[in-house]
């Protein structure tokens, strides 16, 4: 791999580089982010965290709220696999931003660098505040090497998404692995009693679990007929490698 480009703020040493006609981003030595226009769906585990939008109609997703931007590989895929009119992405740093525009062609989006707890907050304050068809919770630091959630997913938390979701809205959240999901909110009593849908998935080469979530029924059928064929479950051939289940 060459290296494109690289800076050291404070105790963080950020590096762009490129492999084959890929684009990566590390922090710290951490896997961030990649991007390939050439080649978009190559089965990674950006795309996981795309999949959930097709259990939407194509008329229903038309404002996207991503919660942690990285290098914007995610925002990526969604402006060439989906036709949301509005996305928003939130990032606590302000060089992540800056890769996404220079490095991943971040275009025609709203990219706010902020705190994405005091975000939400601010959000939902608001008198009127708008909602998002489709929120993707991707929080993630890293710790010692490692890529750790940066917000704990408890009650509150959970509750917040879930208002700045619109009533036929699905809810995205990625997790460091099956325990932390297991142990967060989300299988509380008293949030399963207000999901319809609730279907988690992982891919065996990541630790990752993606948990997707609605008010309404989430049904895997529908999904399999609008995601695109190298990343669709009803697929024998797709590139993505994963395994889906129910909530329970």
């Amino acid at each position: 791999m060459a290296l494109l480009w690289q800076k050291q703020v404070g105790d963080t040493c950020y590096q762009v580089r490129n492999h084959g006609a890929s684009v990566r981003l590390y922090s710290n030595g951490v896997f961030h982010s990649q991007w390939n226009s050439r080649d978009p769906l190559k089965g990674s585990l950006w795309e996981l965290l795309l999949l959930p939008a097709f259990f939407l109609p194509e008329e229903r997703l038309n404002s996207v709220l991503v919660l942690g931007v990285g290098g914007g590989a995610l925002i990526r895929l969604l402006q060439a696999f989906t036709s949301a009119k509005r996305i928003v992405g939130v990032d606590l740093d302000p060089v992540h931003l800056d890769i996404a525009r220079r490095f991943f062609d971040v275009r025609d989006v709203e990219l706010v660098c902020a705190d994405a707890c005091d975000f939400v907050r601010d959000h939902l304050n608001k008198p009127s505040h708008s909602t998002f068809d489709l929120v993707i919770d991707d929080l993630f630091g890293h710790y010692d090497g490692v890529a750790q959630r940066a917000v704990p997913a408890d009650k509150s938390w959970c509750s917040s998404l879930m208002r700045l979701l619109h009533k036929d809205g699905v809810l995205v959240s990625n997790f460091g692995d099956r325990p932390e999901l297991q142990n967060s909110a989300w299988r509380d009593k008293a949030m399963r009693e207000r999901l319809g849908g609730a279907w988690m998935a992982y891919m065996p080469q990541y630790e990752n679990h993606i948990l997707a979530v609605s008010r309404g029924a989430l049904r895997k059928g529908e999904l399999a007929a609008r995601a695109p064929e190298k990343i669709n479950p009803a697929n024998p051939n797709r590139r993505l490698d994963l395994h889906m289940s129910q909530l329970r």
